[in-house]
């Protein structure tokens, strides 16, 4: 039923196109032509974004950084073995989703580890790139309170991702 439903959106939009007398086609180039456009604009971005991500894990500064922030993690309740989901996370969603796969892969899926590095991938947000997507997007120059807002959501969200994962 579902599998239907996208052709049968088409098709109604066609519909109701033809009897309103509009060339589909032509709205359908149109659309292409502002989406190419759209990602022309925020390409730079997200090829610095991701080239950037791919150095610090490939320079072992991710390494370097969880050794320095395992203290205050211990302090805050996030597991050691979880930084580097937290530092990669606010970056790039595939980095930290294979840092989460390696996690579950090593410590188990239903493991305190393994528990709160899925909680945290479904309760932060890749604050850079969506912030570099939208915001490119629109136009914008400076983020202002943008990014450190996002930051301190994907903290407390980080925070409670491991408060809820020992609770649970």
């Amino acid at each position: 039923m579902l599998d239907l439903l996208i052709p049968a959106l088409m098709i109604l939009i066609a519909v109701i196109a033809l009897a309103k007398k509009q060339d589909v086609y032509s709205a359908l180039l149109e659309g292409g032509l502002d989406g190419l456009k759209l990602l022309l604009s925020i390409a730079p971005a997200l090829v610095m974004l991701l080239t950037a991500v791919h150095m610090l894990r490939a320079s072992g500064a991710v390494t370097l950084l969880t050794k320095w922030l395992s203290p205050a993690s211990a302090f805050l309740g996030i597991p050691a073995q979880t930084l580097p989901l937290v530092l990669l996370r606010p970056f790039s969603g595939s980095a930290a989703l294979a840092v989460g796969a390696d996690l579950m892969g090593v410590y188990g899926a239903d493991s305190l580890i393994g528990r709160t590095a899925a909680i945290m991938l479904g309760s932060t947000e890749t604050t850079f790139y969506t912030i570099s997507v939208y915001f490119g997007a629109a136009g914008i120059k400076k983020t202002r309170y943008a990014v450190p807002a996002a930051l301190i959501a994907d903290l407390t969200g980080f925070l409670m991702a491991s408060l809820t994962a020992k609770i649970l």
